[in-house]
Order: C-alpha cells, then sequence, then structure tokens
C-alpha cells in the first residue's frame, strides 16, 4: 500500500468496486483514513515491512459500519448494516507455503474465532489470500466449491476446503466458468496460480451473480483483484431528509449584513424596534435568513485527502498500466524494462507532486485562510481515523445488533431502569442549611452588550437556528430585544423552549 492508496482508490472508483479486502498492506498501525476518491481504508499492521490486512469502503458505506474488529495483522472483520441486513466483512492473509504448521494453525484458529462470533442469521463475504490451491474440478467437495479451479491442489488448498466445510461456506471463484486468464490471480515469472479466493455463506450464494479476476491492472505486480457482484434483498425503509442549513456565515461580510438589517425591517413593517414577542421575531429573522443569505444544499463536502493528485500523476499511471498490460501479453525484456520505468517515473511524479502541494500549504499557512486550512485538515483526520461515524444502534443483552427503532428504544428504557434503580453510594447532604432570599437586579442592557462582544462567531447554532452573527449585526436593537427577553425570564421563571 505505500505510495499506492490514491491509485487504489482510482481503480476502485474506475472498476465500480464498492469494497475492498486489501492483504500484505505493511502498514504499522491500528486505525482509518481516508485514500482520496471518497475511499476509506481500515487497516491493522504491526510490522511495516510484512503482513497487514485491511478493507476499503466507498465513502456512502462507511456511516454504515457498526464494528471492526481487528485479530491480528493476518485476520480484521468489519460488520455493516444496510437497511436491517447485517453483512460481515473479513479481509484474510495466510501464510505462505513452507511456514511452520503451528503458525499455519494460529492463523485458521483466529480466523475459526471471528467466524463463531458472528450470528448465523448474518451474512458474510470472506476475502483472502489463502496462499493455497483448492485445484480444478470438485469430486467430494460439491458441497463447498465449484469445478473451475486452477491446477492441482495442496496441503494449504485442502485447508481452505476443510474450513469451508467447517463453515459450511462456498469457495466463490470456483462457481463461475471463465477463461483461465479470469481465474488466474496470481503471476510471476512463469507461474500462474489462484491463491485468492472470496468465500460466502453457503445459503447466501444465490445473490452472487459473477465472479472474476480482473486483468489489466498494476497496483499489484503480482496479485491481481478478484471481484464479485452481490445483491442484497433489504426492507426500504424512510430515508430521513437533507437537512439544509441557513448560510449565516455570510454575515460576516458588511454588505450582507446591512441587507439583512433593511430586508428585516421590511418584513416587521418597517419598525426598528423588534418584537417582543419572541415566537414572532425568532420566526421573522429565521425567514429573512434564507430569503437573504441563502441555504446549503445539505451535503457535505468532499474531503480531499490527496490534494496533491494532479494530471500529471494520473497521465503516468495510465501510462503504466498499459505497460503492464504489454507486458501481460508479450513478456520479452524491452517491454519489462518499459513497466519498470514507469513504475519508477509515476513514484517520481507522486513525489514531486506532493512536494509542491505541501509547499503551497506551508506558504498559506502564514495566513490567516491558512489557519483555518489547518484546522480542517487536522478535523478531516480527526474524522477519518475512527472507524463507527455514527452510532446508530446498540446491542441487547445477548449481544445480538438491534437495528429498528422501536428494539433500540426498548433496549435504553431497560439500561435506565436497571441504571436508576441500583443502589449506589451517595453524597451525604448537610443538615441545617438556611436559604436565602434577596432581590435579584434586572439584567441590564450594557451586560447584555458587552456578552455578546465577548461572544465568538462561527459557532453551531442552538434549537432556535439564530446564531450570535444576528444579534451581533441587528446592533443596539438586538440588545435591547435581549434584555427583555431575559428579564421576562426571570420574572416567569420559565424559560424558552428553543
Amino acid at each position: 500500500m505505500t505510495g499506492k492508496g490514491r491509485e487504489l482508490a482510482d481503480v476502485m472508483e474506475r472498476r465500480k468496486v464498492d469494497i475492498l479486502c486489501v492483504q500484505e498492506t505493511r502498514w504499522k498501525g491500528s486505525k482509518a483514513r481516508s485514500i482520496g476518491a471518497g475511499f476509506k481504508l481500515f487497516y491493522y499492521g504491526v510490522d511495516s515491512k510484512r503482513n497487514g490486512v485491511g478493507v476499503v469502503l466507498k465513502e456512502e458505506f462507511v456511516r454504515n459500519v457498526l464494528e471492526v474488529k481487528r485479530v491480528s495483522d493476518r485476520v480484521m472483520s468489519l460488520k455493516l448494516e444496510f437497511e436491517g441486513v447485517m453483512l460481515n466483512v473479513v479481509s484474510g492473509y495466510a501464510l505462505q507455503v513452507g511456514c511452520e504448521l503451528e503458525e499455519k494453525e494460529r492463523f485458521w484458529s483466529e480466523l475459526d474465532e471471528v467466524m463463531e462470533s458472528i450470528p448465523t442469521g448474518e451474512r458474510v463475504m470472506i476475502g483472502a489470500d489463502f496462499n493455497g490451491h483448492v485445484g480444478e474440478g470438485n469430486t467430494g467437495d460439491e458441497e463447498v466449491m465449484g469445478k473451475f479451479g486452477v491446477k492441482e491442489r495442496n496441503l494449504e488448498g485442502q485447508m481452505v476446503v476443510d474450513f469451508a466445510k467447517r463453515m459450511d461456506m462456498g469457495v466463490v471463484n470456483t462457481y463461475f466458468q471463465k477463461r483461465e486468464e479470469h481465474r488466474v490471480t496470481y503471476k510471476s515469472g512463469g507461474r500462474r496460480t489462484q491463491v485468492d479466493y472470496i468465500l460466502c455463506r453457503r445459503g447466501n450464494l444465490k445473490e452472487i451473480s459473477d465472479c472474476k479476476v480482473v486483468v489489466g491492472e498494476s497496483v499489484a505486480r503480482q496479485h491481481r483483484m478478484v471481484v464479485c457482484r452481490m445483491t442484497l434483498m433489504v426492507c426500504k425503509t424512510k430515508r430521513s431528509k437533507i437537512e439544509k442549513k441557513t448560510k449565516w456565515w455570510k454575515l460576516k461580510k458588511e454588505e450582507c449584513c446591512e441587507e439583512f438589517r433593511q430586508k428585516l425591517r421590511q418584513a416587521l413593517g418597517g419598525q426598528v424596534v423588534l418584537p417582543d414577542d419572541w415566537e414572532t421575531t425568532a420566526e421573522v429573522i429565521r425567514e429573512t435568513g434564507r430569503k437573504v443569505l441563502g441555504v446549503s444544499s445539505g451535503r457535505r463536502k468532499e474531503d480531499k485527502e490527496t490534494w496533491w493528485w494532479n494530471e500529471e500523476v494520473q497521465d503516468s499511471i495510465q501510462r503504466k498500466r498499459l505497460a503492464k498490460k504489454k507486458w501481460d501479453m508479450d513478456r520479452t525484456e524491452e517491454n519489462r524494462q518499459e513497466y519498470k520505468e514507469l513504475q519508477r517515473r509515476v513514484k517520481r511524479e507522486v513525489s514531486k507532486a506532493k512536494q509542491k502541494a505541501y509547499e503551497e500549504l506551508y506558504t498559506r499557512l502564514d495566513t490567516r485562510e491558512g489557519e483555518k486550512d489547518l484546522y480542517r485538515l487536522a478535523r478531516q483526520r480527526d474524522r477519518d481515523g475512527k472507524d463507527v461515524q455514527q452510532v446508530r444502534v446498540i446491542k441487547d443483552r445477548d449481544g445480538r445488533v438491534l437495528t429498528s427503532e422501536e428494539s433500540v428504544q426498548r433496549r435504553w428504557k431497560e439500561y435506565f431502569e436497571e441504571l436508576m434503580n441500583e443502589e449506589n453510594e451517595r453524597e451525604k447532604r448537610v443538615e441545617g442549611v438556611n436559604s436565602v432570599e434577596q432581590k435579584v437586579d434586572k439584567i441590564r442592557k450594557d451586560e447584555v452588550r458587552k456578552a455578546l462582544k465577548r461572544m465568538k462567531s462561527g459557532k453551531a447554532v442552538g434549537p432556535d437556528d439564530i446564531p450570535v452573527e444576528v444579534w451581533k449585526c441587528l446592533g443596539e436593537a438586538a440588545v435591547e430585544f435581549l434584555a427583555n427577553l431575559f428579564n421576562r425570564v426571570l420574572e416567569s421563571e420559565r424559560t424558552l423552549e428553543e
């Protein structure tokens, strides 16, 4: 994966791949990060020179992630929820031929544990480099594989078949009749083998309509991408409306502020003083804001993690891809050297593009706009590093994931009933304390004026959808209105709903 994240995202976008399991990432760490083009990588690795696994998701599915389990640098899984349907994606990287049997058994033991932790009613897709050959033909193993493997089965391939039998799964690659070129997943020198597989529960095989090897890509030198098309039958639920927000930030421009004041006076029939009634005033302010300042589309802007990506880099990668295709078709020394040279050129272009982008960023950091860029990047990195973006579901007492609104509410009710009825140590109240009664002075206009001056702009709005910029823009009219409002709250001993 080193230096190839954005290139991989480009391949997924071009080939229309939504979820991708990757192995031998050689990235040290246990987190998530955006790799550009709207794709996010969840990964785990303990050594930057070997092993490492990960799962790449299309941006629209990132919010569907409920749980990430990083078992080891050879096994990890993600649980996703699609309108009530649970899909578990497992990425695995088995040991190579020649490694100790004890290490191989440890890998299969970890994979068994992951599978046993997944409820039987949930779907499972395993994308793994098993480093074994299940072989052509399926005599005696018809229940877990098809006839269309490659060459002869070896010991490691037998372990894959045994695992499929234990977990009642099917080896998806072997069920679809393809040309050998679309079944071979690994090419190196004169070797052409099948070591990368996709597995799913046998009961869900009918949901898979196709599976094949993608040829002509050059992200990985020896391994090829195996893709399958799966259709999930889900119950459609009502989608929540996109929240459109008023562009209050425009009030920092004086011309917008002046126009807002004029339109508000017109809406109030030419009055300079705001009405005493909160509901009337708030609604007029909101309506005027929408008309004068406009509203947002409600969609989040795409994160530009790979802002250094440019046409030169893209063009170099395209030439490298064509050279790889040419070498695959005609393995001459001349074609090999051409491909090697283009690989080196891509690395140089990426390095130059990154250096130029960082120099421009460092120059901008000395400006006020540059500071905002820095905070934006920090927030983006923090958000991308989180596995679960939004907690939408919870688990019941037995660890099963609850998805419906009613079941989630019931579980919260149970939880709080238990929490509030447990006997816990409480702080002792001091007896004999006398309450002091005295007259509270009215809130003065100068106090409101000072409070408004101290408040920062650009903060998130509350339930009333009116930011502090509005009150600052309206000046003395706002000071008088707010002072009267707060005093009425004090006298009535009752706050407003908003």
